[in-house]
This record gives structure tokens, C-alpha cells and sequence, in this order.
């Protein structure tokens, strides 16, 4: 797998990802690092691992579209054959989204459908006025609707009755940087396919942390 990552902050998920690679747990070659930001953490995480990485700001360019189609042609120079957003805080226009069918993945900081349509913090947020008692995070394929395609894995947390926003972000970023690799290797291995808008995953890994009842 060729694979570009897209984020717009910190870069503590892009982070997790190069070093799930570095260390041969996720087979797959990092080709470029893009950010709609400048002086972002997450092209010092590119720089510092060898990655090439585009800043690539919307001031730079007429309109979100023209920003993103400089971000496809970007993406598609470094031969990418896969995406990951990691904290990327724009919505991506349809012509990225049709590029690369069923292969960009996203990272939300909520257990899907509950809480989309926000960057963190606000999911967690909107999770700690709502009172619930377990959130988490999904990694979901990205469709032309927003934080709304299949979902492919969650991984939940407890609320816990002293939280603030940040303590359970922290939570939740931990288990973030748990999945993520772990579900980009699902499709690196063949593991992962996408059928009739679900993703079904053939992986003895996958049958043990979310086991399926008897029949």
C-alpha cells in the first residue's frame, strides 16, 4: 500500500501510523504527508520520519476547490493508492472522494452515529453534556456524507463521573492510535472488503477484540 496521510494538527495519529509502519506492524509505504495548515505538528511529524510533507493552505488558492484539487494532484503525483485522514479538519470535495473509492479511511473521536459532524473536542463535548456513560472512537470509510460511511471499527471508553473534556479526549486519543493501524493493515492484508455500504473484515485479530455471537 501507497499511502498518503492528511491531517491538520498535532499529528499525534499520523504519529501512530509511520511508527505502526517503522516498526513492521502495518505493511504499507508512506508517500506524502499533507496539511491544510501551515506550521502544523504534523509536518514536523513527516519531517522527522523522512516523509515528504505538503503544506497546502487555503489562502494560497481562490476557493476550497481549487485548494483541493491542488490537494489531488498532490496525492496522486506521490502515487497514492490510499488515504488516511488523521485530524483533518475540512470536508473533502466529491472529486477526492470518487479518486479513491471505498480507499480513504477517517478517524472520529465518538462511537458513530452518535456525536458526527464535529472535530474533537467537540464530540467529546456534546458526549459530556449528553451524560452518556461509554464513548470511544470510530474508524469509518469516507463517503460524500459527512462521518456517515461504513464503519469498519470502534473502540469504547468509559465516561467516568469526574471526566472533562480532557481527560476523555486523552482516553479516547489512546485508543485512536490503538485502531487505527490495526484497521489500515485490515485492508493492507485483504482482511477488510466493502459491500453494499458495510465493511466486512476476514481476520481471526478482528474476531477476538469484537467477537460475533453464535449462530
Amino acid at each position: 500500500m501507497n499511502l498518503a496521510i492528511m491531517a491538520s494538527g498535532r499529528g499525534s495519529n499520523a504519529a501512530a501510523i509511520l511508527d505502526a509502519i517503522a516498526s513492521h506492524e502495518l505493511d504499507a509505504r508512506p508517500v506524502a504527508l499533507i496539511t491544510n495548515r501551515e506550521n502544523v505538528g504534523a509536518l514536523d511529524v513527516a519531517s522527522s520520519r523522512n516523509v515528504p510533507g505538503h503544506a497546502i493552505p487555503r489562502r494560497a488558492f481562490p476557493s476550497r476547490t481549487a485548494q483541493q484539487r491542488r490537494m489531488l494532484e498532490v496525492l496522486q503525483g506521490s502515487g497514492a493508492d490510499f488515504v488516511a485522514l488523521a485530524g483533518f479538519d475540512a470536508i473533502l470535495r466529491p472529486f477526492i472522494v470518487a479518486a479513491y473509492p471505498n480507499r480513504i479511511l477517517n478517524i472520529h473521536p465518538s462511537l458513530l452515529p452518535a456525536f458526527a459532524g464535529g472535530m474533537a473536542p467537540v464530540p467529546q463535548t456534546e458526549a459530556l453534556r449528553a451524560g452518556v456513560r461509554i464513548s470511544g472512537c470510530t474508524v469509518h470509510v469516507v463517503t460524500e456524507e459527512l462521518d456517515a460511511g461504513p464503519i469498519v471499527a470502534q473502540a469504547a471508553v468509559p465516561v467516568l463521573p469526574n471526566d472533562t473534556v480532557d481527560s476523555l479526549s486523552d482516553r479516547i486519543l489512546e485508543q485512536e492510535h490503538r485502531l487505527y493501524p490495526l484497521a489500515l493493515r485490515w485492508f493492507v492484508d485483504g482482511s477488510a472488503r466493502v459491500e453494499n455500504g458495510h465493511v466486512y473484515i476476514d481476520s481471526e485479530e478482528c474476531q477476538s477484540l469484537w467477537p460475533h455471537p453464535a449462530p
